[in-house]
């Protein structure tokens, strides 16, 4: 029997994606206008079809070609569009432009004729003059033959097995006919409630997350490089050995990948002063460092919500990444999306910059998983496990900047360049393609 099909709109690095695989969906097609983000995903999800493009203007049937589905059923399309118009953190606008987007999710939702549709977004759309809004686009969905499940409601991903507060808008829908998915119930209690609930089990909290990944300090070759190979791994808690797979279990319903697990990757440090790592220092845990203000992880809670940095044309400001529970340094990639749910095989662009840009943008996978899995439930499909192990990407595909990425996906540059010059981490041209060229003649 052939697995449900999804598409993944506004995907970005890939979160969603990897939490609908997890629960049973092959994600057959990704759309996603940032290059860097885009080549990122053809790197994780090798049998899907990225569309580097806008949304706007992109018809349903230039999706069903480019994933090759001819006129297969879809059953889901998930995704949410870019949220600064409209999130709490700055000026909240309700005819900001870039709310379009959203009218455009709608459009291709039934240009597809999708059975179920799941949108995600910022809380802040849920607030003030955004309930409008809000109440307005649930309003489209129905126009054009969708229930959605009423009431909303905004999920907290700490609530689902991962050790963040993050907090997500999320509307399900489905063909009027249907039946409509239920929300999921809570897996976890996030580490930090200081409550109890019959039933749940504590969830996982900072130690657990990044307890058994070496102190990159240790390795100087990471002040130029994102990865390098562990002899000796620490001793992982549950929540670790997820993130390692080092079960079939693991990897839920999701496609095996093929991967060195002695590799530490995403691991680039971080050179800080001594002043800065006294303050780092001196910062309780959960609290905030005045003058950097970076968040403190505490070992026995959960990371506040990760955010994304901003592009060049707004500052080129890097992601704030909390400092180590431990360790007097802010945390690195490879530790962001330990705390976010992604597993160790998923790899993110080689700089700090974009890497965190990734993961802040991203769905945590635990959370997108337990929602994937409501909408089967609601469907009646059973999941079942793939067979076989996928090959991953060609690695040059993580190390391209912004306008090498976009002359490989044959798009104008999207965002702001921020290229930085440094170390092995900037590749020529003519290496890009040469690695191309080898990796792809056996990936």
């Amino acid at each position: 029997m052939a697995r449900p099909i999804g598409i993944d709109l506004f995907a970005g690095v890939g979160g969603l994606s990897l939490g609908f695989e997890q629960a049973g969906f092959d994600v057959v097609a990704a759309v996603e206008y940032d290059s860097i983000h885009a080549a990122a995903h053809a790197y994780n999800f090798p049998n899907c079809s990225v569309v580097a493009r806008s949304v706007v203007g992109l018809k349903g049937t230039e999706i069903r070609r480019t994933a090759g589905i001819g006129n297969r059923k879809i059953d889901v399309v998930f995704g949410g569009a870019p949220c600064q118009g409209f999130s709490l953190i700055g000026q909240r606008v309700l005819d900001d432009p870039r709310n379009a987007l959203v009218r455009e999710f709608v459009r291709i939702v039934q240009e597809l004729r999708a059975n179920y549709f799941v949108f995600e977004n910022v809380k802040g759309l849920t607030l003030g003059r955004h309930r409008k809004f809000l109440e307005e686009l649930i309003t489209t969905f129905e126009d054009i033959g969708y229930q959605v499940r009423a009431p909303w409601r905004v999920l907290n991903a700490a609530s689902y097995g991962t050790p963040q507060d993050r907090e997500r808008l999320i509307l399900l829908g489905a063909k009027r006919g249907l039946p409509l998915p239920d929300y999921p119930a809570p897996t976890t209690i996030s580490a930090s409630e200081k409550v109890s609930v019959p039933g749940l089990m504590r969830g996982p909290t900072c130690a657990d997350a990044l307890g058994d990944l070496p102190d990159v300090e240790m390795f100087d070759e990471l002040l130029k490089l994102d990865d390098v190979e562990i002899a000796n791994w620490p001793e992982p808690s549950a929540y670790g050995s997820q993130m390692h797979c080092t079960s079939p279990a693991a990897w839920h319903y999701g496609y095996r990948r093929r991967w060195n697990r002695d590799i530490l990757t995403s691991s680039a440090r971080s050179d800080h002063t001594a002043i800065s790592r006294r303050r780092f220092a001196l910062t309780k845990h959960g609290k905030v460092e005045p003058i950097s203000r970076f968040f403190k992880l505490p070992p026995d809670g959960v990371a506040n919500t990760l955010r994304a940095g901003s592009d060049a044309a707004r500052g080129a400001f890097t992601s704030p990444r909390p400092i180590h529970y431990l360790y007097p340094r802010c945390i690195t990639v490879r530790e962001m999306a330990r705390l976010h749910g992604f597993p160790d095989w998923f790899r993110f662009h080689v700089t700090k910059w974009h890497g965190a840009r990734q993961i802040g943008n991203a769905v945590p996978p635990p959370l997108g998983r337990a929602i994937a899995t409501a909408v089967l439930n609601a469907a009646g499909i059973k999941p079942e496990r793939p067979k076989g192990i996928l090959p991953l990407g060609p690695t040059p595909l993580l190390h391209m900047d912004m306008s090498e990425a976009s002359r490989y996906w044959g798009i104008a540059i999207p965002i702001g360049n921020r290229d930085r010059k440094s170390g092995n981490r900037k590749r020529k041209q003519t290496d890009i393609e040469a690695h191309f060229q080898k990796e792809l003649s056996y990936a």
